[in-house]
């Protein structure tokens, strides 16, 4: 069974309840509209073209739910139309334009972050609703074309290696393993997180297996190499087992104290990922961690399996971030059959080289000898038989 620690499941189904008769603020023909199109996504009907087939998760659900409404309301009020399917190209691109001007605020009087999840939001119901009509043989336009889908990264809190280390000193030990843990395995938390068991790890805690049903993108099993002493410690003290959780936390409680702890060690200062330290959480640690091994990984498919990333935008944004530079140098043009001929070369060498050290070492193994030799004699003592051995023979007079 999987842990849902936002509780999506249960928040889907009661809104679903709560809207038998409609939504609330919406006219008729958009609360109609809305619902359909959630329902579609529930079962996996009328998906647009180039997307992921079959039903969306409860998440995915709510996050549409939640945005479409908000987006119906917009317009509705905005344009003064009887239905969001109304809605021309013009109409379209200065809501979004609001947005990310501020012309239309958030309830703090902040301007959207996230415009271009809703953009996406609006691309996905907009597409459905032409996959719907085109059946009836109705043609929509695409008015979607020319939309941004883009969205401003928000603010986080970065953190190196070191202050992990000293942050996870000052903490409490079960709070001490899961920051190791989660800055290791750069693991999606919490829901990746909390379904992680007792089973998912190698015998030696080495490897993890995150498994495809909990993951958001696919399942994978990676190596742990930070914290496999000290996680497997803390599974022995509590003597888990089989099916056990690792991690039963409450992800708000867990936030809390991170935030606390980091005001106490690292004080409240600005982390060079733009959000002040007081706001680390949980989410913070995979950020931290891609960036750690970001620089340590030779492969970027390699890095994409570790962290479950299909694309590569994410390795994009955070080399930016890290302000990494072009490396490559005069010597990594020398590659194929050039490569090949020089390491043939150097073998030689080497083997040159190490057969003169003998060479060398047996003449001066020698030359001792043959002095030991000279001292004996110039003191008129008999020579040993190993010496006399050493001496060079000469040819008796004839």
């Amino acid at each position: 069974m999987k842990r849902d620690p936002y509780n999506h499941k249960r928040r889907y189904l009661a809104w679903k309840m709560s809207t038998r008769e409609g939504i609330p603020d919406l006219t008729v023909a958009d609360s109609r509209l809305v619902l359909n199109f959630i329902g579609d996504m529930e079962v996996g009907r009328n998906i647009g073209r180039g997307t992921k087939k079959g039903p969306r998760g409860y998440a995915r659900l709510n996050n549409l739910r939640h945005r479409l409404v908000f987006l119906a309301k917009q317009a509705e009020a905005r344009y003064l139309l009887g239905g969001m399917t109304e809605v021309n190209d013009e109409q379209i691109h200065d809501l979004f334009g609001s947005m990310r001007s501020g012309a239309l605020p958030r309830r703090d009087g902040r301007p959207y972050r996230s415009t271009g999840d809703y953009v996406k939001v609006f691309k996905a119901f907009w597409h459905w609703h032409m996959k719907v009509q085109r059946k009836r043989g109705v043609e929509i336009p695409d008015i979607c074309l020319d939309l941004d889908p883009r969205t401003e990264k928000p603010p986080w809190v970065y953190l190196t290696y070191e202050q992990v280390q000293l942050l996870s000193q000052h903490a409490k030990h079960r709070y001490r393993v899961l920051m190791l843990f989660l800055f290791d395995s750069g693991i999606r938390s919490p829901t990746e997180l909390v379904n992680v068991r007792v089973n998912d790890l190698s015998h030696d805690c080495s490897k993890l297996q995150i498994r495809e049903e909990t993951s958001k993108t696919f399942g994978r099993r990676i190596n742990l190499l930070l914290c496999r002493d000290l996680l497997r410690s803390h599974i022995n003290s509590h003597q888990l087992c089989g099916d056990d959780y690792v991690f039963p936390i409450n992800p708000t409680v867990v936030n809390r104290y991170f935030k606390d702890l980091a005001r106490r060690v690292l004080g409240d200062g600005r982390s060079p990922g733009g959000s002040c330290f007081p706001r680390l959480t949980l989410y913070d640690f995979r950020h931290s961690a891609a960036c750690y091994w970001l620089a340590r990984y030779k492969s970027e498919s390699a890095l994409k399996f570790r962290f479950g990333w299909k694309r590569g935008s994410m390795i994009e944004y955070y080399t930016h971030f890290l302000g990494m530079t072009d490396t490559i140098t005069e010597d990594d043009l020398h590659i194929g059959e050039e490569r090949t001929e020089m390491e043939k070369r150097l073998a030689d060498a080497e083997s040159c080289r190490t057969l003169l050290e003998e060479r060398l070492e047996a003449m001066e193994g020698q030359m001792k000898r043959m002095l030991l030799v000279v001292r004996k004699v110039s003191d008129g003592a008999d020579l040993p038989l190993s010496v006399e051995a050493a001496l060079p023979h000469r040819s008796s007079p004839s």
